[in-house]
């Protein structure tokens, strides 16, 4: 159970409101949105910007995602109450925070210690205690806890990890940005069976790089 303050309630209303007109439809994302203070993944100098809908900073060369892009990317997971989801980089936890609220049993690789820490210090802070963390290569997935449900990516690759595919269940989604090192196209990959794979695009999005054996070159 969420641990909330009260604080800025009036900003994650009309965050809200401004997903809607982009065309967020799902009231349980939405709602999850609208429970999380996204303030407390970022210092004070920067709370300002918490309730915008753009990405930030949060150090070590990466962001936390603009709430569009969380939003479109847990809709498209499609997650139902109890279903195993893993999520590649962990970064800030506020991804984690919602796929969490919206009922996932969540296991979540982050490639920097010095986030993953602290996105599994603020997750605690939160009531999130369920959430398994795990500091390692997020592309090669989790091989150890396969098959998955869902598997979330939030950060751009070059190709679509073949672990990745072969860690899905049967029916498993997988929702991740494939591009460049700039821009990116939303792919969900489900998957019907071990030889048949479907394949949809969702346009254009921007991430930070997925580093790792099955991503991008450090």
């Amino acid at each position: 159970m969420i641990i909330d303050t009260y604080k800025h309630q009036g900003l994650r209303k009309k965050l809200i409101e401004v997903l809607k007109n982009k065309g967020i439809k799902s009231l349980t994302v939405l709602s999850a949105i609208g429970k999380i203070p996204r303030h407390i993944f970022f210092e004070n100098a920067f709370i300002d910007h918490a309730y915008q809908d753009k990405a930030f900073p949060i150090g070590e060369g990466q962001t936390i995602s603009q709430p569009y892009t969380v939003a479109v990317q847990t809709e498209l997971l499609d997650i139902k109450k109890g279903d195993k989801v893993l999520e590649i980089g962990t970064g800030s936890g506020y991804q984690a925070s919602i796929l969490a609220e919206v009922g996932a049993n969540l296991y979540s690789i982050e490639r920097i210690r010095a986030l993953g820490t602290l996105a599994k210090k603020q997750l605690k802070t939160l009531g999130y205690t369920s959430i398994k963390f795990f500091i390692q290569d997020g592309s090669k997935g989790l091989d150890k806890f396969a098959p998955f449900d869902k598997i979330i990516v939030t950060a751009g690759a070059p190709v679509v990890p073949t672990d990745l595919i072969k860690q899905l269940s049967i029916n498993g989604v997988l929702v991740i940005p494939i591009g460049n090192n700039k821009t990116q196209q939303m792919i969900r990959y489900t998957k019907i069976s071990e030889k048949k794979i479907t394949k949809e695009n969702f346009g254009n999005f921007s991430f930070v790089p997925l580093i790792g054996d099955n991503g991008w070159k450090a």
